[in-house]
C-alpha cells in the first residue's frame, strides 16, 4: 500500500514539475465544463420558478373549444362554474400577444380584475392598474428598456377597436429582480385587455380554486357543461389542473436541457483533442520522461497509476475551478456571459434576474465528466509511451 502511494505521490509531483502542461489542461476544462454548468444551472432555475409559479396558480384553468381548437369562453361561465360545489373563486383572464414600438416588440398582454393584483404591488415600481381608469399598463423589465418606457409614460394607440383606439398610459413598470416571467408582460385591468383585442363579455381562461378534496368532482362538473358562442354555437370546457400543468413544465425543460447536453458532446470531444496535444501524442519531452522510469525499473501499470494520479488531480483542479466560476458567472452576473462583464464594470443593471440553482449532481457530474475527459486526453499517451522500449522512447 506504501508503495502505491509513493508512486500517486510522484503523480502530483509530475503536475508541480509541468506547470504550463497542467495550466493548459485546467484551462481546457474550464472552457468546456464552465458553459455546461451555467446552462444547467439556468435550466435548473427555470424548472424551479416554472414550479413555484403553477403551485401559486389556481386549481384549474378552464378555457373554451370548438371543433378540437381553443377559443374564447363567455363571461357567462363565471356564475355557472361559481355554482357548482366546492368552487371557491373564479377569475376571468385574458391572455393575449400584442405588438408594441416601430420595431415591432413583441410581448404577452395579461388582462385581470384589478382585484387580484394586490400580490404584485411588491414587484413593481408605481402603481398597479385601477378599475375605473381604462388603459393603465404595467410594462415588464426588458419591454420598457427596450421602448424606452417609465411610470408616465404614453403609448399611441397599438390596437384597433370597433370603440375607438385610445392611448395608454404607463402607470408601473416590474423591478429588475421581479421574476423572469416579467420581462415582455404587459399587466392590465380586465376591461383594458378587453379592449385592446376587441373580445367584450369573452375570457381566453378561468382560474378557478377549489376546495381541498374538491378538485376532480368540481373538474368533472365543469367538462359537463357547455356555453353559447359568439357565433350562436356551443363552446365546450377544457379543464386544464395544476397538476397537469407541473407534469408538463419539466419535460419541455429537460428536451431543451437534452439539446444543450448534445451540443456540448461535441465541445468534449474538441477537449479530449486538446488533451492530447497537451498532454503527450507527439510530445518527446513526455515520452523521455517515462522512458527514464521504464529504464530504472519502473512497471508499466506503476506507470499507468501515475498517469491516473496526475489524471485525477488535474480533473479535481479543473471542475472545482469551473463550480467556482459558474457560480460567480451565475450570481455576479446573472448569466448574461461576457456582456454581464461589461454590463457590471459600466454599473448597468440587467434588464431582469436569470433565476439559477447549482444542485450537487452538475457538481458531481463536472467531476466526472472532467476526470474522463482528462483520462481519455492522458491515458492512451501513457500506455503508448509506457508500452515502448525505454531507448526508443528516450530518443
Amino acid at each position: 500500500m506504501r508503495h502505491l502511494l509513493e508512486i500517486a505521490q510522484t503523480g502530483l509531483a509530475a503536475v508541480r514539475l509541468h506547470p504550463l502542461r497542467s495550466l493548459v489542461c485546467v484551462a481546457a476544462l474550464v472552457a468546456v465544463l464552465l458553459p455546461y454548468l451555467v446552462g444547467l444551472g439556468l435550466s435548473k432555475g427555470l424548472e424551479d420558478e416554472a414550479e413555484a409559479s403553477a403551485n401559486f396558480g389556481a386549481d384549474l384553468y378552464v378555457s373554451g373549444s370548438q371543433f378540437g381548437r381553443p377559443v374564447p369562453i363567455p363571461l357567462e361561465a363565471v356564475d355557472r362554474v361559481r355554482r357548482i360545489d366546492g368552487v371557491t373563486e373564479v377569475v376571468p383572464r385574458i391572455v393575449g400577444e400584442v405588438v408594441l414600438g416601430k420595431d415591432q416588440e413583441h410581448a404577452v398582454l395579461v388582462g385581470l380584475p384589478p382585484e387580484r393584483f394586490a400580490d404584485w404591488a411588491g414587484c413593481v415600481e408605481g402603481r398597479l392598474p385601477q378599475e375605473d381608469r381604462p388603459n393603465e399598463l404595467v410594462i415588464g423589465t426588458a419591454l420598457a428598456r427596450r421602448l424606452k418606457l417609465t411610470v408616465g409614460s404614453r403609448i399611441p394607440p397599438f390596437y384597433h377597436n370597433r370603440q375607438g383606439d385610445k392611448t395608454s398610459s404607463v402607470v408601473g413598470v416590474f423591478k429588475s429582480d421581479a421574476p423572469l416571467w416579467q420581462s415582455r408582460l404587459v399587466l392590465a385591468s380586465f376591461e383594458t385587455a378587453a379592449a385592446v383585442f376587441d373580445q367584450p363579455m369573452r375570457a381566453t381562461d378561468l382560474l378557478v380554486s377549489c376546495r381541498p378534496g374538491y378538485q376532480a368532482t368540481v373538474s368533472r362538473a365543469i367538462v359537463g357543461l357547455t356555453f353559447a358562442g359568439s357565433d350562436g354555437g356551443a363552446v365546450r370546457p377544457r379543464v386544464t389542473a395544476r397538476e397537469d400543468l407541473l407534469a408538463l413544465l419539466p419535460r419541455g425543460l429537460r428536451h431543451r436541457e437534452g439539446i444543450f447536453t448534445l451540443h456540448f458532446v461535441l465541445a468534449f470531444v474538441v477537449g479530449i483533442l486538446v488533451l492530447l496535444v497537451t498532454s503527450g501524442v507527439g510530445l518527446a519531452e513526455r515520452r523521455r520522461e517515462i522512458g527514464i522510469l521504464k529504464a530504472t525499473g519502473w512497471q508499466t501499470d506503476e506507470v499507468l497509476l501515475r498517469g491516473l494520479t496526475e489524471s485525477f488531480a488535474l480533473s479535481l483542479s479543473g471542475a472545482c475551478l469551473a463550480l467556482l466560476l459558474a457560480w460567480v458567472w451565475l450570481r455576479v452576473f446573472n448569466g448574461y456571459g461576457i456582456a454581464g462583464l461589461f454590463l457590471a464594470g459600466a454599473g448597468a443593471a440587467p434588464d431582469f434576474a436569470v433565476p439559477f440553482r447549482l444542485t450537487p449532481i452538475p457538481a458531481v457530474l463536472a467531476f466526472v465528466l472532467s476526470f474522463v475527459v482528462v483520462l481519455t486526453g492522458t491515458l492512451y499517451s501513457s500506455w503508448r509511451a509506457a508500452t515502448t522500449a525505454p531507448l526508443e522512447a528516450m530518443r
